[in-house]
């Protein structure tokens, strides 16, 4: 038998995760967040890396997307991105930033979110 379960999560009612992501959609083995990040903002220091991929997409704003191996990718409205799962990254905010990033499996399941070392 299929799941045939559907879920609702507006975005003005959804959790928020210690980070400021606002916790949208989650099934079993996908879920969806959405950033809302001020200039300057940079809640993580340093590199991190996580136990799931990442694909965003930026609804308005820049950022920078920095990886360990010196790479840089600007991020601008329209613009999508993949962060493969264990790959050390960080963010700079360069104009206010409003993403929607889906992860696989669920970043917000069994601490997933936590930063973990590679």
């Amino acid at each position: 038998m299929c799941d045939t379960s559907i879920i609702k999560v507006s975005s003005k009612t959804a959790p928020v995760g210690e980070l400021g992501q606002k916790y949208l959609a989650c099934g079993k083995s996908l879920s969806m967040r959405m950033w809302d990040e001020e200039k300057g903002d940079n809640k993580e220091k340093g590199l991190t890396a996580r136990d799931y991929e990442t694909v965003g997409y930026v609804i308005s704003g820049k950022a920078e997307l920095h990886f360990e191996n010196d790479q840089k990718v600007l991020l601008s409205q329209g613009d999508s991105w993949i962060v493969p799962k264990g790959s050390k990254h960080t963010y700079k905010i360069i104009e206010n930033f409003t993403a929607v990033e889906a992860t696989h499996p669920p970043a917000e399941i069994k601490n997933r979110d936590a930063p973990t070392t590679h």
